[in-house]
């Protein structure tokens, strides 16, 4: 395998990872703030295992990836809480709209005809597994998740501007960051012990270990194909659900999932291709 080939491997494995996020943090009753806070605090011991040791810099790349990554953490979390999980995760994947326009201005990466088809099948593939999912209902949750596929996007491109560094302390220190503001409101309450269990395994398996598998990956891949890929987290989500409750996902939402994870391996392949004529 080349080195795409094994990033596009990190971005799936990282989205199926992600897409763990909405149960679990259904499943712990706490302050939305504390659970971003002790998730990233977890997610923080994780990385550092793998960084050993972070250095810290004040280049514009490495602190506005770090404030991007806890503004995407904490206010993911608060949507996810304030709206429908459908909601919060469909809202929060508009990002790859803003990262086209972005990457082509800040990281002088072009966007092709191609590519801006690409999103709109994946925008209205999405749109059709939501259909009657969506609600006017938690107006304030939605915003939240709107703001969170800006900074969603903003960290995508902070990210790839160090894709000759260390991009994984701007995730390391975003964790930090958000522990810390997360840690007054943890004294307000405690979880119950599922909950305990679902913040671990929030900061072990949603956080901690993808976000070790995507900074490796965007390395190799352009901005846009680093948040293209793991929109598969959205579609994986509802499958939980149904494994775990039996939730059966309607018509719609099957056939939105296929629109979804064809344009995803159309892109995907393309790419390899793409790789195998360069090589």
């Amino acid at each position: 395998m080349n080195e795409k080939s094994k990033a596009i491997l990190l971005l799936i494995t990282a989205a199926l990872l992600w897409s763990l996020g909405g149960l679990l943090v259904k499943l712990v009753t706490w302050n939305p703030m504390a659970i971003a806070g002790m998730r990233s605090a977890i997610a923080s011991v994780i990385l550092l295992l793998a960084i050993k040791r972070p250095t810290f810099s004040w280049s514009t790349a490495k602190i506005g990836g770090a404030l991007a990554h806890a503004a995407t953490l904490i206010l993911a979390v608060f949507a996810t809480k304030m709206t429908t999980a459908a909601n919060a995760i469909m809202l929060q994947y508009t990002a790859p709209i803003y990262v086209a326009i972005l990457g082509m201005w800040l990281l002088k990466e072009r966007t092709r005809f191609f590519d801006w088809l690409i999103i709109f099948i994946v925008l209205a593939g999405m749109a059709l597994f939501f259909v009657g999912k969506l609600s006017t209902t938690g107006i304030l949750g939605n915003i939240i998740a709107a703001a969170s596929g800006v900074s969603y996007a903003f960290m995508v491109i902070f990210l790839r501007m160090q894709k000759d560094g260390s991009p994984m302390e701007s995730v390391f220190w975003g964790n930090i960051f958000t522990a810390i503001i997360g840690l007054p409101f943890m004294f307000q309450s405690a979880p119950n012990p599922s909950g305990w269990l679902g913040l671990i395994l929030l900061g072990i398996l949603q956080l901690g270990i993808p976000y070790i598998l995507y900074p490796i990956a965007i390395k190799h891949v352009t901005a846009l194909e680093a948040i293209l890929i793991p929109v598969l987290e959205p579609i994986l989500n509802p499958v939980w659900v149904f494994l775990m409750i039996g939730e059966t996902p309607s018509t719609w939402a099957l056939t939105g999932g296929i629109i979804v994870l064809s344009a995803i391996t159309v892109r995907c392949l393309m790419s390899a291709k793409t790789v195998g004529d360069t090589a």
